[in-house]
């Protein structure tokens, strides 16, 4: 398959142009995400049957794109900023986003001779699509002399993939489709956004701001440098809105209960499934971490909030109690550590952070992880010619049992983009209680 090739690189600044737009303090939601990956997602499109073209400049569709991103950025001024760092006397460092104006990357690149069957039929993600993002391999830490945002533009053969990639410092998977959602209003032709972004954090009362970490906590680049991840391999599996159905209503079943959600039945399902294809040994734990969202468990946060509003919760168990008991347990067991998540669980979180400071870290071997979140609004977002074909992933926070919660083209329907190992996943693939409930 045909390399990736750059056609140009640009900044894109904010369309008012505004110098500065402010200072915005780090909470320890965000605090948490320095050593983290950059997050990437992109929609595949079909090409526009007509060209678009500015009817007043008769500029393309690749002008369209800066343009709209421009004014898009007039209403997320801080993803054109640059994180920024203050040195204490005390020898601690305190982070901030500076709304400097620095701008957002934007690439146009071509995939020359590759089509939009050659990044769906495969039963494996081909690694191309990893160039299809810019800013791949930072980190957060690393917004002090890069972008926050990077946009990717890169025409196939017969479509077009919008990459996206955001520093995770300064926003989650929700807020990363919040800014995807307002980009494509508006390169529809919308002047004012449904969902105006709020971008000031919370604070619990009397905690110190900004907060400032010990020096010898945030030397990230060090603890990084000598970990080489072994080799992993995507695939996407889809689940039907009938099958998701059948999985809920089992696990509920198992239970005695009407509280498993549909999520919580489908990870229990794909839980067991990875663990019984690794075939890890039956007395070993293995864990599985969700994050449990705090936009609508804290009276102080907006739907709308702009940033990080994310903690973990992990669920343990012993790989012989997993393989035993059914999909029902797991998926309780689930259940019990989300409802358990109050709003003082949060404050408590932020209020004790900065005397202990701790960040993100994401590897090990018999746990499973998940990102985003199949209720995102993905296939909603049309930029003037019609919804996407397909989402995928970038290479970022790339490794061994990582898996991306997406939402299917058809409505109801889940798809869960699989980073696992090779051996894996080829297990995986004849593993018939589990291919018999994926949709092919």
């Amino acid at each position: 398959m045909a390399d990736v090739r750059v056609i140009s690189n640009s900044t894109v600044k904010t369309a008012n142009h505004r110098a500065s737009g402010g200072r915005i303090e780090l909470n320890p939601w965000d605090l948490r995400a320095l050593p983290l990956g950059y997050t990437q997602m992109g929609l595949l499109f079909s090409k526009p049957k007509e060209p678009m073209r500015e009817k007043e400049t008769g500029n393309t569709l690749i002008h369209h794109f800066k343009t709209s991103l421009s004014h898009t950025l007039d209403h997320f001024p801080l993803l054109a900023g640059r994180l920024a760092t203050t040195q204490h006397e005390d020898d601690t460092v305190s982070f901030f986003v500076d709304c400097n104006n620095g701008g957002a990357l934007f690439r146009h690149a071509a995939a020359d001779g590759v089509t939009i069957s050659d990044i769906i039929k495969p039963v494996y993600v081909p690694p191309i699509v990893h160039s299809f993002f810019s800013l791949n391999g930072l980190r957060g830490y690393e917004g002090i002399t890069n972008p926050l945002l990077g946009i990717q533009i890169t025409d196939l053969a017969d479509g077009i993939f919008i990459g996206c990639t955001i520093n995770h410092v300064v926003a989650d998977g929700t807020s990363l489709w919040h800014f995807f959602n307002a980009w494509s209003e508006i390169s529809k032709g919308s002047i004012q956004l449904s969902k105006p972004p709020v971008f000031q954090r919370w604070f619990p009362d009397g905690m110190d701001i900004p907060i400032r970490i010990p020096q010898s906590c945030v030397n990230f680049k060090q603890s990084n440098e000598d970990f080489i991840p072994p080799p992993v391999q995507d695939r996407v599996f889809h689940f039907s809105k009938e099958t998701v159905a059948k999985l809920k209503a089992k696990a509920n079943a198992e239970i005695g209960t009407d509280k498993i959600s549909s999520l919580q039945a489908l990870l229990s399902h794909i839980w067991r499934c990875v663990i019984r294809n690794r075939r890890v040994d039956p007395k070993q734990e293995t864990s599985y971490r969700l994050v449990v969202g705090a936009r609508q468990r804290l009276q102080e946060l907006p739907d709308n909030f702009f940033g990080n509003a994310l903690m973990p919760v992990i669920v343990t168990m012993k790989a012989k109690e997993l393989m035993e008991q059914g999909i029902g347990n797991p998926a309780w067991q689930m259940n019990r550590k989300i409802a358990a998540m109050t709003e003082e669980s949060f404050k408590n979180m932020l209020e004790s952070w900065p005397a202990s400071p701790s960040f993100t870290i994401l590897s090990n071997r018999n746990t499973l992880f998940t990102a985003s979140s199949p209720r995102f609004i993905m296939y909603g977002n049309d930029f003037g010619w019609g919804k996407p074909i397909a989402v995928r992933g970038g290479s970022s926070v790339k490794f061994d049992g990582m898996l991306r919660l997406l939402s299917g083209a058809k409505e109801g329907s889940i798809d869960v983009e699989a980073c696992l190992s090779p051996q894996t996943l080829e297990a995986m693939a004849t593993d018939q209680e589990f291919m018999g409930t994926i949709t092919v």
